[in-house]
Parts: structure tokens; C-alpha cells; sequence
């Protein structure tokens, strides 16, 4: 499974109605740290491939979603569980942080 491509159109039906828990990467191609945390967003969404779906939102492209969780720094990782924000984490996180936290809500 790879990364969903997440924008203010879709966020709702990709991320708020979903019956799995999603982790939304905010990022842009600009952010050096975003860059540094793709892959293991990436790996991620490997590991976890059937138990929760992992999607990116450029947040140069897309500012509604954004604006409406007050993200102001990216990176910023925010797992949502059924339609809600269950945790945010900002700036590069590591593998073991990542996995972590997604275990503690699975």
C-alpha cells in the first residue's frame, strides 16, 4: 500500500469517515526536515499496509484542512482515529516514535 494523496476536497471521505485510523503527513516539497521524514512515513504505510491507511497533504496546495487543525510548523504527523484527532506529533519523528504511537491506538 502507498500513501494517499490528501487534499481539502477529499480529507473528509479519506480521512474523517474512514473506519481505520489514518496518519496525515502535512508537508511541502520546500521542508528539509518533511523530505527527511518521507521515507519513513513511507515505511510506515508498508508496515501497517490493511491496519491504517497513511495519507500526504501539501500543505502549499491545500490550506483549508491545514487552517482547520491549526497546523503552523510542518512536519506535522496527526493520527486520526474514527473521524477524530487521536494524536499529533510535529516536526521529524523516527520509525520506533511512529510505530509507538500508532500501537498505543491500535
Amino acid at each position: 500500500m502507498s500513501e494517499l494523496t490528501l487534499t481539502d476536497s477529499n480529507f473528509k471521505s479519506e480521512v474523517l469517515q474512514s473506519k481505520t485510523p489514518v496518519l496525515v503527513d502535512f508537508w511541502a516539497e520546500w521542508c528539509g526536515p518533511c523530505r527527511m521524514v518521507a521515507p519513513v512515513v513511507e515505511k510506515i504505510a508498508h508496515t501497517y499496509a490493511g491496519k491504517i491507511k497513511v495519507g500526504k497533504l501539501n500543505v502549499d496546495d491545500n490550506s483549508e484542512i491545514p487552517a482547520q487543525y491549526g497546523v503552523q510548523s510542518i512536519p506535522t504527523l496527526i493520527l486520526f482515529k474514527d473521524g477524530e484527532e487521536a494524536n499529533r506529533m510535529v516536526g521529524y519523528q523516527s520509525e520506533q516514535k511512529l510505530k509507538s504511537t500508532i500501537d498505543s491506538l491500535l
